[in-house]
Protein backbone atom coordinates (compact mmCIF):
# COMPACT_ATOMS: atom_id res chain seq x y z
CA UNK A 1 0.00 0.00 0.00
CA UNK A 2 1.37 3.39 -0.98
CA UNK A 3 1.72 6.04 1.70
CA UNK A 4 2.17 9.71 0.90
CA UNK A 5 5.09 11.36 2.64
CA UNK A 6 6.59 14.82 2.90
CA UNK A 7 10.35 15.24 2.96
CA UNK A 8 11.54 18.31 4.85
CA UNK A 9 15.12 19.21 4.01
CA UNK A 10 16.99 21.42 6.45
CA UNK A 11 18.97 24.48 5.46
CA UNK A 12 19.10 24.25 1.67
CA UNK A 13 18.98 27.09 -0.86
CA UNK A 14 19.49 29.68 1.88
CA UNK A 15 21.97 32.46 1.17
CA UNK A 16 23.46 30.58 -1.76
CA UNK A 17 24.53 27.66 0.41
CA UNK A 18 23.73 23.99 -0.15
CA UNK A 19 21.98 24.52 -3.46
CA UNK A 20 19.54 21.74 -4.27
CA UNK A 21 17.51 22.50 -7.39
CA UNK A 22 13.98 21.16 -6.98
CA UNK A 23 14.08 19.40 -10.38
CA UNK A 24 17.13 17.45 -9.21
CA UNK A 25 15.48 16.65 -5.89
CA UNK A 26 12.44 15.29 -7.75
CA UNK A 27 14.76 13.21 -9.95
CA UNK A 28 16.58 11.81 -6.88
CA UNK A 29 13.32 10.83 -5.21
CA UNK A 30 12.16 9.16 -8.42
CA UNK A 31 15.49 7.30 -8.73
CA UNK A 32 14.96 6.05 -5.18
CA UNK A 33 11.79 4.37 -6.44
CA UNK A 34 9.19 6.81 -5.19
CA UNK A 35 6.12 7.87 -7.13
CA UNK A 36 3.91 10.94 -7.35
CA UNK A 37 6.93 13.13 -6.62
CA UNK A 38 6.32 16.86 -6.36
CA UNK A 39 8.13 19.75 -4.70
CA UNK A 40 6.81 22.85 -3.02
CA UNK A 41 8.67 26.15 -3.19
CA UNK A 42 12.45 26.18 -3.46
CA UNK A 43 13.17 25.59 0.20
CA UNK A 44 13.36 21.83 0.55
CA UNK A 45 9.83 20.51 0.60
CA UNK A 46 8.89 17.44 -1.40
CA UNK A 47 6.03 14.99 -1.35
CA UNK A 48 6.15 11.45 -2.67
CA UNK A 49 4.45 8.10 -2.48
CA UNK A 50 6.21 5.02 -1.16
CA UNK A 51 5.36 1.45 -0.21
CA UNK A 52 7.73 1.75 2.76
CA UNK A 53 6.28 2.12 6.24
CA UNK A 54 9.56 3.42 7.71
CA UNK A 55 9.89 7.22 7.45
CA UNK A 56 13.29 7.19 9.20
CA UNK A 57 14.71 4.75 6.64
CA UNK A 58 13.29 6.90 3.85
CA UNK A 59 14.99 9.96 5.37
CA UNK A 60 18.31 8.11 5.67
CA UNK A 61 18.10 6.97 2.03
CA UNK A 62 17.37 10.50 0.86
CA UNK A 63 20.20 11.97 2.96
CA UNK A 64 22.66 9.49 1.43
CA UNK A 65 21.39 10.16 -2.11
CA UNK A 66 21.71 13.92 -1.65
CA UNK A 67 25.22 13.60 -0.25
CA UNK A 68 26.28 11.33 -3.11
CA UNK A 69 24.72 13.57 -5.77
CA UNK A 70 25.55 17.04 -4.42
CA UNK A 71 28.60 16.34 -2.26
CA UNK A 72 27.23 17.69 1.02
CA UNK A 73 25.06 16.39 3.85
CA UNK A 74 21.53 17.67 4.29
CA UNK A 75 19.40 16.65 7.25
CA UNK A 76 16.05 15.28 6.05
CA UNK A 77 12.94 14.59 8.05
CA UNK A 78 10.26 12.45 6.43
CA UNK A 79 6.72 12.53 7.77
CA UNK A 80 3.49 10.95 6.59
CA UNK A 81 0.69 13.13 5.31
CA UNK A 82 -1.42 11.78 8.17
CA UNK A 83 1.17 12.99 10.69
CA UNK A 84 1.20 16.46 9.13
CA UNK A 85 -2.61 16.55 9.21
CA UNK A 86 -2.50 15.61 12.90
CA UNK A 87 -0.03 18.47 13.51
CA UNK A 88 -2.45 20.90 11.87
CA UNK A 89 -5.42 19.50 13.78
CA UNK A 90 -3.57 19.69 17.12
CA UNK A 91 -2.38 23.29 16.70
CA UNK A 92 -2.82 25.04 20.05
CA UNK A 93 -3.08 28.48 18.42
CA UNK A 94 -6.05 29.87 16.44
CA UNK A 95 -4.45 29.08 13.07
CA UNK A 96 -7.52 29.99 11.03
CA UNK A 97 -7.43 33.51 12.47
CA UNK A 98 -3.71 34.09 11.84
CA UNK A 99 -1.61 34.91 8.82
CA UNK A 100 0.70 32.10 7.72
CA UNK A 101 3.77 34.16 8.58
CA UNK A 102 2.61 34.44 12.20
CA UNK A 103 2.55 30.71 12.90
CA UNK A 104 5.39 28.25 12.41
CA UNK A 105 6.03 24.59 13.07
CA UNK A 106 9.50 23.33 13.90
CA UNK A 107 9.70 19.62 13.24
CA UNK A 108 12.10 17.48 15.28
CA UNK A 109 13.79 14.22 14.32
CA UNK A 110 12.45 12.60 17.47
CA UNK A 111 10.52 13.24 20.66
CA UNK A 112 11.59 16.30 22.63
CA UNK A 113 11.26 16.45 26.39
CA UNK A 114 9.57 19.66 27.58
CA UNK A 115 12.39 20.00 30.14
CA UNK A 116 14.65 20.97 27.24
CA UNK A 117 12.79 24.31 27.01
CA UNK A 118 12.02 24.78 30.72
CA UNK A 119 14.66 27.50 31.10
CA UNK A 120 12.97 29.84 28.65
CA UNK A 121 11.12 32.66 30.40
CA UNK A 122 8.05 32.68 28.17
CA UNK A 123 6.65 35.85 29.75
CA UNK A 124 9.74 37.78 28.66
CA UNK A 125 8.86 37.14 25.00
CA UNK A 126 5.13 37.93 25.00
CA UNK A 127 3.12 38.20 22.84
CA UNK A 128 5.24 35.53 21.11
CA UNK A 129 4.52 32.07 22.45
CA UNK A 130 5.32 28.41 21.81
CA UNK A 131 3.85 25.02 22.62
CA UNK A 132 5.22 21.53 22.13
CA UNK A 133 3.41 18.75 20.33
CA UNK A 134 4.31 15.33 18.92
CA UNK A 135 7.84 15.90 17.54
CA UNK A 136 6.87 19.49 16.73
CA UNK A 137 7.12 22.92 18.28
CA UNK A 138 4.41 25.42 17.42
CA UNK A 139 5.59 29.04 17.40
CA UNK A 140 3.25 32.02 17.38
CA UNK A 141 5.17 35.13 16.30
CA UNK A 142 2.67 37.92 15.55
CA UNK A 143 5.32 40.17 13.95
CA UNK A 144 6.85 37.32 11.94
CA UNK A 145 9.70 34.95 12.69
CA UNK A 146 12.35 37.40 11.49
CA UNK A 147 11.52 39.82 14.31
CA UNK A 148 10.87 37.21 16.96
CA UNK A 149 13.29 37.15 19.88
CA UNK A 150 11.57 33.96 21.05
CA UNK A 151 12.36 32.25 17.73
CA UNK A 152 15.97 33.25 18.22
CA UNK A 153 16.00 31.83 21.76
CA UNK A 154 14.39 28.57 20.64
CA UNK A 155 16.99 28.06 17.90
CA UNK A 156 20.01 28.09 20.20
CA UNK A 157 22.24 25.08 19.50
CA UNK A 158 22.30 24.06 23.18
CA UNK A 159 18.51 23.61 23.14
CA UNK A 160 18.60 21.55 19.96
CA UNK A 161 21.62 19.41 20.82
CA UNK A 162 21.14 15.83 19.68
CA UNK A 163 18.05 16.50 17.58
CA UNK A 164 17.61 17.64 13.99
CA UNK A 165 15.10 20.44 13.58
CA UNK A 166 13.63 22.26 10.61
CA UNK A 167 10.93 24.93 10.61
CA UNK A 168 8.13 25.73 8.18
CA UNK A 169 5.61 28.54 8.16
CA UNK A 170 1.97 27.57 8.54
CA UNK A 171 1.16 28.16 4.86
CA UNK A 172 3.79 25.58 3.92
CA UNK A 173 2.56 23.07 6.51
CA UNK A 174 -1.01 23.36 5.18
CA UNK A 175 0.21 23.09 1.57
CA UNK A 176 2.11 19.89 2.37
CA UNK A 177 -0.98 18.41 4.02
CA UNK A 178 -2.96 19.20 0.89
CA UNK A 179 -0.26 17.86 -1.44
CA UNK A 180 -0.12 14.55 0.46
CA UNK A 181 -3.89 14.22 0.27
CA UNK A 182 -4.18 13.85 4.02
Amino acid sequence: MTTMYAALLRGINVGGNKKVPMAELRALLTELGHGSVRTYLNSGNAVFGSDSDDPDALADDLERAIEKHFGFRVACLVRTGAYLKAVVDACPFPADELEGKQLHATFFSGPVDPERFAGIDTKAFLPDAFRLGDRVLYLYAPDGIGRSKLAEALAKPALLKGVEATARNWNTVKALVEMTGA
